[in-house]
């Protein structure tokens, strides 16, 4: 009988990966996601917008923040690629000028699609546990909603679940409502 070692896969297969997919390792598996489809892009977009003016340029809120799109982060042996990112700026004073982050974020936001769902809810929210993220988001644009999910202790405990067009305040961003109609693609 023979038996087949499969070798974890390196940072190196997913450099090789071709522009067009997203690629990220988690325990030691390459994945390749498809580049968001238009509702995901447009909900993703718009919430960076929406959160960016008043947490990272401190337009009409109380700043303090630094809101990525799409950081790579690198966690030991675990790269992921979140939809956004934000780090407090007591936290991370100065923005790195590198490909790349090591620091946990404080908050991360995932836009589930058909195709990333179960890898962002399955096996991305555990390595963000790991990493003592303090919150994650999952927002879904076709059903139109968004859950807020809290770090505490070793638990990720669900403080939000909203969807429609309503206005909410949602932690870590509770300074500023946010109008969730704002991330949804209008239709046609």
């Amino acid at each position: 009988m023979t038996t087949t070692v499969k070798k974890p896969a390196t940072y190196e297969d997913l450099r090789a990966l071709p522009e067009t997919v997203v690629g990220e390792l988690i325990g030691g598996e390459l994945t390749a996601s498809p580049r968001p489809a238009s509702r995901h892009a447009f909900a993703s977009s718009a919430l960076g917008g929406e959160l960016s003016g008043p947490f990272q340029r401190g337009r009409g809120g109380p700043g303090g923040w630094w809101i990525i799109d799409e950081p790579e982060l690198h966690f030991g042996k675990d790269v992921l690629v979140p939809d956004l990112a934000g780090w407090k700026h007591t936290r991370m004073p100065v923005y790195p000028d590198a490909s790349f982050f090591t620091l946990p974020p404080d908050w991360v936001c995932e836009v589930l699609s058909p195709s990333t769902a179960v890898l962002d809810r399955v096996r991305k929210m555990p390595v963000y546990m790991r990493e003592r993220v303090g919150h994650v988001w999952l927002i879904d644009p076709v059903s139109r909603t968004l859950e807020i999910f809290r770090r505490e202790e070793d638990r990720w405990v669900l403080v939000g679940n909203h969807g429609g067009d309503q206005g909410i305040r949602a932690e870590p961003f509770e300074a500023v409502e946010l109008e969730l109609e704002a991330l949804w693609l209008p239709s046609p």
